[in-house]
């Protein structure tokens, strides 16, 4: 799969089911939950709650660069 960001394509079309993984910080009461899968030189981001439906797939960089940031600025948060 082309490494650009893709907002359309179904769960389905992007990995198999066993690739997907639920966030660290995802638990079992419904919340904004989110999988991804780490596929070659991207990664597919979904709403837990609709494995079905449209997958965000960005570069594996992009993703790095994001979650980077997000720790970062939690740690800031102390």
């Amino acid at each position: 799969m082309e490494a650009a960001i893709d907002t359309k394509t179904p769960a389905v079309e992007v990995a198999e089911e066993y690739a997907w993984f639920k966030s660290s910080y995802s638990n079992d009461t419904g919340g904004a939950c989110v999988e991804v899968a780490v596929l070659a030189g991207c990664v597919g981001v979904r709403d837990s709650k609709d494995e079905g439906g449209p997958v965000l797939v960005v570069p594996s960089a992009a993703w790095a660069s994001f979650v980077h940031r997000m720790s970062a600025s939690a740690e800031a948060r102390g």
